[in-house]
């Protein structure tokens, strides 16, 4: 089991300690609630440094990218990045992954954690079929870098404190390498999987205790806390954002998915396997992934069995908790055509009742983005 470059401060600071994709991550720090609600009214810092991290280089990059990514690069300008997929042969997803573009020849591709070995080898074969050199243009960067996510309402105010760049203004899904914290150059993000806004820095593992101490003394006049991986998982939920192995996996299409959004069927992005969900889109699913929040009182999980007003099974959970910022029972569900309209009365069996729930729209909790203060 691996260690993070910031692990010794999370154990130093008392967090419950598992191991996640081979990682010892910290879970929690003051219980998953309190980090939660800090995270949607403060800060949250987050270390998520077992990320995967593979540049792509030089003039075959970008004919790399459009093949082996569902969203189109061409619509990508240099400082943007770019939610998207690996999709794969069969009609399912590797991967779900970040891409960033710092020029025309250079991009880095930010993967999931449990899945980078998986992605890896995935990539290299067709990155060789185009005669790229694999090390030099393709090159896995995992066990070199860290990784900090800062979010929330005053994440942008505390990190502009530790740079003389502009970031503070920063867009949303755009991103900078800049001089941060007395470091010479880290990458600097705006994406985030909370919804609660903020930045991602990417930094070597040498400059990490330089990084971490920084973002905390800076972070402090705002009420900065450590987050573990439980709260970023119920922050994810309210905002409905897909995680693979739950709500995505090889098997299932970004169509059937709701990432219609990133799987784009335009000229000149011949991706993977895009015949068959260019059908998908065309003729239509008969599954689709859709959020729901409990109108009984009940905590829906994955697996969870959803069925019709008449007893029917209709679907099932593949993600769900408790909403610490609703206090209700929220979820995503893949559901039978039908059921997919907004306010769509389901029911989940939990134990050996059948619960109240209703489908709602994405994102579920509806204030999830606070004015940056």
């Amino acid at each position: 089991m691996k260690n993070t470059a910031f692990t010794q401060f999370h154990i130093a600071l008392g967090a419950k300690m598992a191991p996640f994709a081979g990682y010892n991550m910290p879970i929690e720090f003051t219980g998953i609630n309190d980090e939660h609600i800090t995270c949607r009214e403060k800060i949250g810092l987050f270390d998520v440094s077992h990320m995967g991290e593979f540049w792509v280089k030089g003039p075959k990059a970008f004919d790399f990218i459009q093949k082996v990514t569902s969203n189109n690069v061409a619509d990508l300008n240099d400082g943007k990045v770019q939610y998207s997929c690996f999709p794969n042969d069969k009609g399912g997803i590797v991967d779900d992954l970040l891409v960033y573009r710092f020029d025309a020849n250079n991009y880095l591709l930010v993967v999931n954690a449990a899945n980078i070995e998986k992605d890896w080898e995935w990539c290299v074969k067709y990155a060789k079929e185009l005669g790229m050199e694999i090390g030099v243009e393709f090159e896995n960067i995992s066990d070199n870098i860290c990784q900090l996510a800062v979010q929330g309402p005053y994440a942008l105010k505390a990190m502009q404190k530790l740079t003389d760049e502009n970031v503070i203004d920063m867009e949303y899904y755009t991103t900078k390498q800049i001089k941060f914290a007395g470091i010479d150059e880290v990458i600097f993000s705006t994406t985030g999987y909370t919804g609660a806004g903020g930045c991602e820095i990417y930094a070597y593992n040498k400059d990490a205790e330089k990084l971490y101490k920084a973002v905390i003394e800076a972070g402090k006049e705002f009420g900065l806390k450590s987050v573990g991986l439980g709260a970023r998982d119920t922050l994810r939920l309210e905002m409905a954002f897909c995680l693979y192995g739950n709500d995505i996996n090889d098997t299932t299409s970004p169509i059937e998915a709701g990432l219609g959004w990133i799987t784009k069927f335009v000229d000149g992005n011949n991706f993977i396997n895009r015949e068959y969900h260019e059908k998908l889109k065309t003729e239509g699913v008969t599954k689709m992934l859709k959020p729901f929040v409990m109108v009984d009182r009940g905590i829906p999980r994955q697996h969870y069995l959803v069925y019709d007003s008449e007893g029917n099974e209709i679907g099932e959970v593949t993600s769900g908790t408790m909403s610490p910022m609703m206090k209700i029972g929220i979820g995503m569900a893949y559901l039978k055509k039908g059921f997919w309209k907004d306010g769509t009365e389901i029911f989940i069996g939990i134990r050996d009742k059948k619960l109240k729930a209703q489908v709602v729209k994405s994102p579920i909790f509806k204030d999830q983005m606070p004015a940056v203060k």
